[in-house]
Formats: C-alpha cells, sequence, structure tokens
C-alpha cells in the first residue's frame, strides 16, 4: 500500500499559517489561530509558571520586583511568547472565548491556570512595541531613549500623541479638566479637519490650534499663543516624573488597575550602549518604586542579562535585581513545535511508516551517514522517531536553523528574513507542501530548503544560482549541489565533503550512496569548472559573485617555482622537523645544511646535510633510485625523496597565490563583502599550509632514504625519524674515527684539572681509554712540526672537529692540555714559550682570542749534560740535591729557587744608598744579571743550553756570595736580622759623619790618623776580615772627642748660670721670684744638660744663643707681668673707694667711676750686648759718634708706641 505525502498529515499540509510572527499583528483570525496552535513545550511549561508566578505578586499586593527579561537566540521563540504573554494579561474575547481559555487543553497544571486566570480578571492595559520600531531615528543617542520611548507608547495607550510628549501633555492635562472632547470639537469646526489626524501636522495648525485653546480651556489666545511658541523648548521629561505620571493614570483607572509594557528587541536597541542599559534599569526602578507591581515591563532580548558587559559592578547588580525573573528560551525544541503544527500524522500514516521504517532500517542507515570530524547530526531512533519526522530528517532542525543563522550573520539576507522559529515552521511547511504528491519512499534533501528562503537573498546570492540554471554546461542535480554547498557555506557544524554532501542530498529511501556519491563528484567538477565552487581540501565552497571575482584574480597570480620550493623547505624544517642539530647521542651533537631540491635553507657551512627531493626536481635532475644514488654518494647529505607526491605542492602554490593576492591588495580600501572575502582567504591560506604539512608528513612517512650510495631500508615510520635515521647511518659513515674519544670532558674545568694533576697521577698513553685519539693529535703536530708547518689550536681543532673524526672542541683540547703536561709538546703564545705551569694554557688553547695565535710544536728532549750541570748548580747554588724527574719541573724549581735568590740580591742591593758603599755591589749585579737571564727563558731545551753555558760564572758567584751575605744577614733561631759585619761597618760609616760634621773644632794628629784607619777599611773590595777593627778605632775615636767636647762645653755652662742668676735677680727686685723661680731654673738647667751631654761641637754655639734669648725672654715678661700687676691694683683701690661713699650717703647717686682702660705699656728688654755687636774698639771721639749713632738707630727701631725698652 503507498499513501502520497499529502493525505499522512492530521491537518491539511497546505493550509494557512503565519509562519512569521510579528509584533503588531493583531487581528482577531491570527490571534486565534496563534492561540489555537501554541504549542507548550516542557520548556515553556516552566516559564509560564514561573512568569505568572512572579506577575502574582502584583496582583495580590504590592512588590517592586516588577521586571521580566526573555532572553533567546534565533528562532527560540521568545518574540511569539512576549506576544501570547501580552494575549493571556490582556485576556481579550477572541471568538466568543477568552484567550486564557484556549490553554485549558495544552497540558499546564491546574495551579498555573489558576495564576493566569486571577492575571487575566484583573484589570490592564498591555502595550506590546518592538523598542525599535517605535524609537525615532534621532532619539537612540540620548541618554533618555529608554523613558522616551515608554513615554511615547503610554501616550498612544490612551489616545494621546505620541510623537510629541509635549503636545500629549497638554491633551492629557485638557482630559484631566474635562475639556478635551470640547477642544477637538472647537478644532474640527475651525479647522475642518480631525484633531487626532491634523495633530501630526502641528506646526501648521497654529491659528485653529490657538483659537481652539482659548475658547475650549483657561488660556486667553495670549496664553495659547505663548504655549504655542515655547512648547517644545519648554518640555521636559525625568524618569520620576514618568512613574508618577503612570501611578498617577493607575489610580485613576480604579482599584488594582495594571499598565503592562512588552518591549521586543530590548537587547538589539540596547547593544554597548552603557547608557541605555541605565536608564532601562532606572525606569524600571521608578516605576517599581512608585506602582508597587501595578507596573510590569517584560522584555526580550538575544542575550541573557548576563551577557552585558557594558555595565559592571554595583551597577550591574542594581539591574539584576530589577529583573528578578529571567526567563532563557532555547532553540532546542523546535522541533518539538514543528512536529505538533506541521508534521503530526493520521493514525494509519503512523502505522505505515513505522512498518515502512522497521522494514528499510538498516538501508536507512547506512544511506544517511557523516564524517567523523562533523558535529552532531541526530538521525531516526526509532520507527517512532521515523513516523514523527518523516518525511524530514531529525538533523534537519538544527542543521537548517545553523544555516539560516549563518545566512544572516554573513549579510547574505536582506532584511525580511526571519529572526525566530516561526520561519523555520514556514519552512518546514512551504518544502512539506512541494512534496506532498509525493509517495512514502521519498525522503526531503536539504537542499530543498534553499527555496524557502531564496526571495529574501540579496540579489548577489540569488544571480549566482540563476546564472548556473541557464549555464548549458549544467544540469538539475549540478544546481542541486550548488545550492547545497550554499546552505551549508556558513555552517560550521558539518564540512561539505563528498561523503557529506551526498547524504544531504539522499532524496529516496532506495538511494544508492556510492552512485551518489559519484554523481555529486562529477556536479563538484564541472561546478569547480565554471568557477562557482572552490574546492579547499576535501571541502568545497560556494561562491559568491565577489568570491568568483577574487578567486579568478588570485588564480591568475604568478608564483615562482623557487618560492614553493622555499614554502616545502620552511614546512620541513621549521614546523615538522625544527631540531637545528642532530642528537647523535649523549655528547654528540650535529649541525647540518638543509637543502630542497636544488634551493637551500640558512648557513651551508656544515659537513653534512639533508636533502629533500620533490616532484619538482624533475626539472632540474633525475629521481630514479640509481641516479639518487649516484647524487647521495657525491654528496655529503642525506637524500629523502618524497617526488612521488606532489599534492602538496598544488596547496602550498594556492596558499602563496592567495598570499600574494592579499599583499597585492592590502593597502585598497574595498567593500565591505569584499574584506570579509579576504579575511576568509587568509583563514583559507592558513588552512591550506597546515593541509600541505600533514600532506608533506604523509610524504615523508613512506619517503625512500638515500646515504652515502646506498637506499637504506627503512620501515614506514614518521618523518621525523625517518631523517633521524639518515642523519645517523651518514655520520656512522663519514665520521669512522668518531668512536676514538672514549672518555669526555664536559668544560674548560676538566681542562685545569689536568693542569693541576701530578704527573704521576695522569694514566700512561697506552692505558689511557683516548689513546688513539692521542696519537692522531699528537702525530698531526710532530709531522707538521717536523715539516716546519705551523700549527696552532685553531687549526688542530678544526682539523679534529671535521670528518672522519667530529670530536667535540673540549675534547681536542683536553687533549693537547694532556700532551702540553705530558711535555709532548710546547705551547708558543706570540713566540714565548708558555711556562709548563702556567695554568692560562688552557685558555689558551680554547678562547677564541688566543687559539689562532697560539703555536703547538713538539718538544726536543733536553741532554744528559745539561741535566746534570744543572743538578751541579743546583746544589752549590742553593744546597739542593734533589729535584722534581721530568725537565718542566727541574727548569721550574730551579728557576723557583733563583727567584727566591734574586730577591734577596735586590733585598741587598737596596743598601748600597750611602756615601760609602758597602761591599760586594758587583758581585750581586753581576748575580741579578745570571739570574733574570736565565728566568726570562721559556723554552725548556734553551733554559738548559744557558744554564750549561754560564756555569762558570754561577760558580764565580757561588765563590763570593757567601762572605756577601754574612755581611747582610744573620740567621738565628729561624729568624733573619742585620748582620754583625753590616752593624759595625754602618758604626764605621756613622763616625765618619760624626769626625765630617765636627772637623772644624777637631785639630788633633791623633783623631785624623783614627778616622784615616777607618776610611781605609770601609773602602776595601772584600772588608770583611778587617771589619773586626773597626769597633777599637771608633772607641779611641770616642774618647778623644768626648774630652774635646767637655773642654769646649765648660764657657757655655757657665754662660747658662749667669743668664739664671741674673733673671731670677730682676724677679727679685719685682718682688715676682715665687712666681717664676721654678720655671727659670728648670728652662736654664735643662740647656745646661743638653751642654753636658753634647756630642758635637756644632751643638753648643746654638745653646749659648738659646740660653740668651731665654733671659732676654725672661726679663721682659717679668717686667710687662709688674706693669699690669700695678694696674690691676689701682683698679681695685678706685672701687674701694666708690664703695665707702656709696656708704656715706645712701640717696647720692653713685658717683660714676671711670674704669676705662688706658693704653696698656709694655715692656720690652733688649741685650747690650747685642746692641754693641761689632763694635769692639773705640780709638777716637769719632768712634765713640760711630757707636753711639749705631746704639740710637738700634734702639729707635727696637722702640715702639706704649713700649718701655729695659736694657739687661
Amino acid at each position: 500500500m503507498d499513501i502520497k505525502l499529502k493525505e499522512m498529515f492530521y491537518k491539511p499540509i497546505d493550509r494557512d499559517i503565519k509562519g512569521v510572527i510579528k509584533v503588531g499583528q493583531a487581528d482577531n483570525e491570527n490571534i486565534k489561530q496563534e492561540l489555537e496552535e501554541y504549542v507548550v513545550t516542557g520548556e515553556l511549561n516552566k516559564h509560564i509558571d514561573r512568569f505568572f508566578e512572579a506577575y502574582k505578586s502584583g496582583v495580590v499586593g504590592h512588590t517592586d520586583k516588577n521586571a521580566v527579561w526573555i532572553s533567546g537566540f534565533f528562532g527560540s521563540g521568545k518574540s511569539h511568547f512576549l506576544k501570547i504573554l501580552s494575549y493571556l494579561l490582556e485576556n481579550r474575547i477572541i471568538d466568543g472565548k477568552n484567550a486564557i481559555n484556549y490553554f485549558d487543553d495544552k497540558g499546564l497544571d491546574s495551579v498555573i491556570l489558576e495564576n493566569m486566570k486571577q492575571a487575566g480578571d484583573v484589570s490592564s492595559d498591555v502595550i506590546l512595541f518592538n523598542i525599535d520600531s517605535k524609537s525615532d531615528s534621532d532619539n537612540k543617542n540620548s541618554k533618555n531613549a529608554i523613558v522616551n520611548v515608554f513615554n511615547k507608547v503610554f501616550n498612544e495607550m490612551q489616545g494621546f500623541c505620541g510623537s510629541m510628549p509635549w503636545l500629549a501633555d497638554l491633551e492629557r492635562q485638557m482630559a484631566k479638566d474635562g475639556v478635551y472632547e470640547n477642544f477637538k470639537r472647537e478644532f474640527e469646526e475651525i479647522s475642518g479637519n480631525s484633531w487626532i489626524e491634523a495633530r501630526e501636522d502641528f506646526y501648521y495648525e497654529e491659528d485653529a490650534i490657538i483659537e481652539a485653546l482659548a475658547k475650549t480651556t483657561k488660556m486667553s489666545e495670549e496664553a495659547a499663543k505663548n504655549w504655542y511658541e515655547k512648547c517644545q523648548d519648554n518640555y521636559s521629561l525625568s524618569i520620576e516624573k514618568f512613574a508618577k505620571r503612570v501611578k498617577e493614570y493607575c489610580d485613576s483607572k480604579g482599584q488594582n488597575h495594571h499598565v503592562i509594557f512588552l518591549v521586543d528587541e530590548i537587547g538589539q536597541y540596547i547593544g554597548d550602549s552603557r547608557d541605555l542599559m541605565l536608564n532601562l534599569q532606572t525606569v524600571v526602578e521608578d516605576l517599581g518604586t512608585a506602582c508597587g507591581g501595578k507596573c510590569f515591563v517584560i522584555v526580550t532580548s538575544q542575550e541573557g542579562l548576563d551577557e552585558f558587559a557594558v555595565v559592571k559592578g554595583s551597577d550591574f547588580s542594581k539591574i539584576q535585581g530589577r529583573f528578578d525573573t529571567r526567563l532563557s528560551l532555547s532553540s532546542a525544541n523546535v522541533d518539538e513545535v514543528i512536529k505538533k503544527r506541521i508534521l503530526r500524522k493520521k493514525e494509519n500514516a503512523t502505522s505505515h511508516l513505522k512498518a515502512l521504517y522497521e522494514q528499510k532500517e538498516s538501508i536507512i542507515k547506512n544511506l544517511l551517514t557523516f564524517t567523523s570530524d562533523t558535529a552532531e547530526m541526530k538521525l531516526y531512533k526509532n520507527s517512532e522517531d521515523f513516523a514523527e519526522v518523516y518525511p524530514f530528517i531529525p538533523y534537519q532542525f538544527n542543521l537548517l536553523q545553523a544555516a539560516f543563522n549563518g545566512v544572516r550573520e554573513h549579510g547574505a539576507s536582506g532584511k525580511s528574513l526571519s529572526k525566530g522559529e516561526r520561519s523555520l515552521l514556514g519552512a518546514y511547511q512551504q518544502v512539506a507542501i512541494e512534496y506532498m504528491d509525493s509517495n512514502s519512499n521519498i525522503l526531503v534533501p536539504f537542499s530543498a530548503f534553499y527555496k524557502t528562503i531564496e526571495t529574501f537573498l540579496d540579489s548577489s546570492i540569488r544571480s549566482v544560482i540563476i546564472k548556473a540554471e541557464k549555464n548549458e554546461n549544467l544540469d538539475p542535480f549540478d544546481i542541486e549541489v550548488l545550492k547545497l554547498l550554499f546552505l551549508v557555506k556558513y555552517v560550521k557544524e558539518i564540512k561539505a565533503n563528498i561523503n557529506n554532501l551526498a547524504t544531504l542530498l539522499v532524496d529516496n529511501i532506495d538511494a544508492s550512496q556510492k552512485e551518489l556519491k559519484d554523481k555529486v563528484k562529477e556536479s563538484l567538477k564541472k561546478l569547480i569548472r565554471e568557477t562557482l565552487v572552490q574546492k579547499n581540501g576535501d571541502e568545497y565552497i560556494f561562491l559568491t559573485n565577489d568570491e568568483q571575482d577574487v578567486n579568478k584574480e588570485i588564480k591568475n597570480m604568478s608564483i615562482d617555482i623557487g618560492e614553493k620550493i622555499q614554502k616545502v623547505s620552511e614546512i620541513i624544517f621549521d614546523d615538522i622537523y625544527g631540531e637545528s642539530k642532530f642528537s647523535y647521542s649523549k655528547k654528540y651533537m650535529f649541525t647540518f645544511n638543509k637543502i630542497v631540491d636544488d634551493r637551500t635553507r640558512g648557513p651551508q657551512s656544515n659537513e653534512i646535510g639533508v636533502k629533500i627531493i620533490t616532484a619538482n626536481f624533475d626539472i632540474v635532475g633525475e629521481t630514479s633510485q640509481v641516479e639518487l644514488k649516484h647524487l647521495s654518494a657525491r654528496e655529503n647529505n642525506i637524500l629523502i625523496n618524497i617526488s612521488k607526491y606532489d599534492n602538496y605542492l598544488e596547496e602550498i602554490e594556492n596558499a602563496l597565490k592567495i598570499d600574494a593576492y592579499l599583499r597585492l591588495k592590502g593597502g585598497t580600501k574595498s567593500t565591505i563583502a569584499i574584506e570579509d572575502i579576504k579575511s576568509k582567504k587568509s583563514r583559507e591560506r592558513e588552512e591550506r599550509i597546515k593541509r600541505a604539512k600533514f600532506l608533506i608528513e604523509e610524504a615523508l612517512r613512506t619517503a625512500e632514504v638515500y646515504v652515502n650510495g646506498s637506499l637504506l631500508d627503512v620501515k614506514e615510520k614518521s618523518g621525523v625519524d625517518k631523517i633521524n635515521e639518515g642523519l645517523r647511518a651518514l655520520i656512522d659513515s663519514k665520521y669512522n674515527k668518531l668512536n676514538y674519544i672514549k672518555e669526555f670532558k664536559e668544560s674548560p674545568k676538566d681542562l685545569y684539572d689536568i693542569m693541576d694533576s701530578k704527573l704521576n697521577q695522569m694514566s700512561l698513553i697506552d692505558n689511557n681509554p683516548n689513546r688513539l685519539a692521542i696519537d692522531e693529535i699528537r702525530t698531526h703536530i710532530e709531522t707538521s712540526t717536523s715539516r716546519n708547518l705551523q700549527v696552532t689550536a685553531k687549526t688542530v681543532i678544526q682539523k679534529f672537529s671535521n670528518a672522519p673524526y667530529g670530536w667535540k672542541e673540549v675534547d681536542i683540547q683536553g687533549i693537547i692540555v694532556s700532551l702540553f703536561k705530558k711535555q709532548d709538546i710546547k705551547v708558543l703564545l706570540n713566540n714565548e714559550v708558555v711556562q709548563p705551569n702556567n695554568r692560562e694554557v688552557v685558555a689558551y688553547v680554547s678562547k677564541k682570542d688566543y687559539i689562532d695565535r697560539a703555536i703547538l710544536k713538539t718538544r726536543e728532549k733536553v741532554a744528559n749534560k745539561y741535566i746534570d750541570a744543572l743538578k751541579d748548580l743546583n746544589k752549590d747554588l742553593f744546597g739542593f740535591s734533589s729535584m722534581p724527574s721530568d725537565e718542566d719541573g727541574m727548569m721550574s724549581s730551579f728557576k723557583d729557587s733563583s727567584r727566591n735568590e734574586l730577591v734577596k740580591i735586590e733585598m741587598m742591593l737596596r743598601e748600597f744608598k750611602l756615601k760609602f758603599k758597602y761591599p760586594g755591589e758587583e758581585t750581586l749585579k753581576e748575580g741579578t744579571k745570571l739570574f733574570k737571564k736565565i728566568l726570562e727563558i721559556k723554552d725548556t731545551l734553551e733554559f738548559f743550553k744557558t744554564v750549561y753555558d754560564l756555569e762558570d760564572d754561577f760558580l764565580d758567584y757561588v765563590e763570593n756570595i757567601d762572605n756577601i751575605k754574612g755581611f747582610f744577614f744573620k740567621d738565628e733561631n729561624g729568624k733573619r736580622s742585620i748582620g754583625d759585619q753590616r752593624r759595625i761597618f754602618d758604626n764605621g760609616l756613622k763616625t765618619i759623619e760624626n769626625y765630617e760634621e765636627n772637623k772644624e773644632y777637631l785639630f788633633n794628629e791623633e783623631i785624623i790618623e783614627i778616622i784615616r784607619e777607618i776610611k781605609e777599611i770601609l773602602r776595601m773590595e772584600k772588608p770583611y776580615s778587617k771589619i773586626p777593627q773597626i769597633p777599637i778605632l771608633i772607641e779611641k775615636y770616642n774618647n778623644k772627642i768626648i774630652d774635646l767636647l767637655e773642654e769646649k762645653a765648660k764657657p757655655v755652662k757657665e754662660l747658662i748660670e749667669n743668664n739664671k742668676a741674673e733673671v731670677i735677680q730682676v724677679a727679685e727686685e719685682n718682688k715676682l721670684r715665687d712666681r717664676f723661680e721654678i720655671e727659670i731654673t728648670e728652662k736654664f738647667d735643662e740647656l745646661k744638660r743638653r751642654a753636658e751631654k753634647a756630642d758635637k761641637f756644632t751643638i753648643l754655639p746654638s745653646i749659648k744663643e738659646i740660653s740668651d734669648n731665654a733671659r732676654i725672654n725672661w726679663i721682659e715678661n717679668i717686667l710687662n707681668e709688674k706693669e699690669r700687676q700695678k694696674e690691676r691694683e689701682k683698679k681695685a683701690e678706685a672701687i674701694k673707694e666708690n664703695q665707702a661713699e656709696f656708704k656715706g650717703n645712701i640717696d647720692t647717686k653713685v658717683k660714676t667711676i671711670s674704669l676705662e682702660e688706658k693704653p696698656k705699656i709694655r715692656n720690652k728688654a733688649v741685650d747690650v750686648r747685642k746692641l754693641v755687636q761689632g763694635q769692639r774698639v773705640i780709638k777716637s771721639e769719632e768712634d765713640i759718634e760711630i757707636v753711639l749713632n749705631s746704639l740710637r738707630e738700634k734702639l729707635k727701631q727696637e722702640l715702639e708706641e706704649n713700649t718701655i725698652l729695659n736694657l739687661v
């Protein structure tokens, strides 16, 4: 039995159903159909319950929670739900039945129905509006835009003017005064036009309005005219004022009257405006406060309240608090609505369809398959599901909604395309009508839905399909494929590959999936040729006219072959094999050159490389196995052959063409559509590069690997593993002496450890794990030295870092240091031999600043005669019979002793600074030259030879140095001090010095002879045996000097005694002896002691002069002190007299005593002996005059103001 589709449906499928429910469509016929056919799903049941529970609080009591936020995206039915709520709250009678009663049989709980009826029984004014439609074009920029629109619709609900709120205020006042109807009649009589119609022409009806106002209101004509001219300027509206107006209105309508504002698409209107959101919050808050639940605000928005980011913090909390009831509608139950309103079947049809599914279940399941990377695509669960959804397929519910959303979001549709659930309902009905004459074997392909939106599409989209339909190269099925590609163009949940497209195009239960895929493949080829479709990987993309133009430009972009190969190189060596070094082992990392075909990547300074052979290589060479083997034998590269595949080159070429196009168009201004295409192309470029990488990875997995003329037997593995295995084989072949190094160094510290070790601690060469490597480096240095070829640390490092060795630099440096330490080689820096114990040799052979200047040579062995001579001298010079066994150790030991000896010599030479020089200076200077000469020698062989040649000179030094050292130093109890002979010698020098200072006073022959003998000894070249005589001669000299000094000191001591006595006498005469006598005595007695101890004749005259000066100074001080004493006594006497007079007469004013200080008189002592100094003889009166004149002049010079001269 076969049943036609239209016979299956419970209600006529072609009946008139409003697919799109718009706010504003309010005729009773539409309302009745909406109420009857409104499907209350499980989700809506909950929302209705919650809404009326919240609304009830304002019906039965007082509440400030007066706002509801209904959210839901496209297709969720939020606008329709808002409209249904408006019908229920108004509860008008439709076809003899209250609106709420239409819900009696919709499965609602009795409590919900009771709450609905309680709300419907309340007197209410329901104001349903789309805020964007009601808002003036320039109003949205105002901070008060929301309250202005609310005020507008509130005015219109009362019959007042909506467009001019100041006029509505006038109308409201006239209504309150009871004159509004009179005004309207009077205006019509004057103007001839109805007021309701004419008020929109407010500015053209000036005279009529003013006259009517003057006749019907309390305004005079002048007042009316004044109002007319200033009404707009004087108008203002605050939210508080609006809320009070609504409150007054509710109160005027009677107890418990409600006003409900139902606002559609508030979220779209607010957008990202913080001001509008805050304006809405304040409107709701003030209405709640003023009306106490008698005014509700119900709004819809695509976004939930918590998704608005424009308001944060405390403001956002307030908004959430206002909209305490928040209802979120999902689009998950759209299929339920469609099933009940459109697809409901008759019982016999349901039975037929169930049986059909059970018969062909496996066929259907095999027919409807999607690739694994597709999001969930619902299929038939069972026979009941099949019967319920038929002829559609369950995945189509969500996919169609996603397709509609994609078309809207990407600007491919006009403004008329529905944003809600009912457009989906209408689409399903339209398609069902198209197929209603089909039998029960058909299935609706997804491409059939194209017609449901065709009329809403932009012309740029429709024109593509229309041109394709007229294209003689395309058949109807090609067009269906093209339509399908458009529908899924913006749907990210499914990839438009061949398998998915075939599934989406299934139109019959008995269709063949394979035949359908083949058919789809052919259609896609044709559509691509006609540039209507583009292939991106395994995905096919519908192209708009603009996209076709862009694709043509991209196709014509010229890309050089080298650019493609360079991109292959970048993908392989940056993304797939990103390592710059190959880890051969824990100790060895090899850098390598990178090449693709004949194109290099980066520096090519390495000995080995990785060369990738692509399909492009045929242009520059052969890719046969024989040729690639030969090529790998000629080059130090591994060859990886991926030339069997070229799909990655195609992807890269397309990506590079897109890149070239985007760079070309980067600075040009384009339309919004072109800019969107450019963004998509940018993403496509990245996708193609990712796909190229994947394809290259797959090619590498099966690639051939050639090394050193052989094809490696490598199993299928990742590209990274393939490259690693090839590099390992190449290194094994090329670096065949790599394993000579068995023991590794890690850092320069290890090299210093070699230098710090002792020779007997170092392993013998034969036992050294690295002996083969050591032999290689030693042999290289020996050979180069014998041929007079210069070898530096740098050239050795370079040679042994490269093939066939490949050793690490630090290991090579370690071997060089080891050979140096074992005295097998010598190191020269700036033509100077590095000393064997110089730890800096490590730096010389390892640091860049030195390695090209550090010359390495083989060391020549020292002859035994030179070694014997050095040992003998070491014993004679330094008293050491034992020395190190190695040549460098001997040289180092001898040099250390020589340096110590040189220090001693320099200490002794520093003493040769006196007038009479010490003995042995020549010997010391010669010794200095000898030791410095050998210390300057760096080369070991040269050192031994030089010491051998200077042996006699060293022996001469030995012969003389002991006496010299004994002269300068003596060692007692391990401590060194000045030698006795030097002390005696120094005393002799001091005696000579004393004699020289006093010889003007010494005319004694014995003294002169003593001095001559001392000088003779001091001047001897080798005085060591005569030095003991010096103390005897000094004693004789001192005895003679003491006698003479005592004789010379006698008159000086007498003078000192006389001066002391004279000063004490002056003190006695001035009655100041008690005060000064002790100080005077101490001063002169000290001078007398100095005279007694004088060891030089030159000291005595100075002591005599000091005594004379002291006499003068003391006398002068005594006389001055006497004068000061007299002054103090005078002042004391004057004060005493004044006090006596004061006691005699108390009332008498105290006599003022002048205590003004008089100029101080200073006593100055003048030595008479100095005045007549130089005047020895007087022979005549003339001589007397000369003496007197001289005295006069000298006394005048001494005499000063307030000064008394005392001749003493």
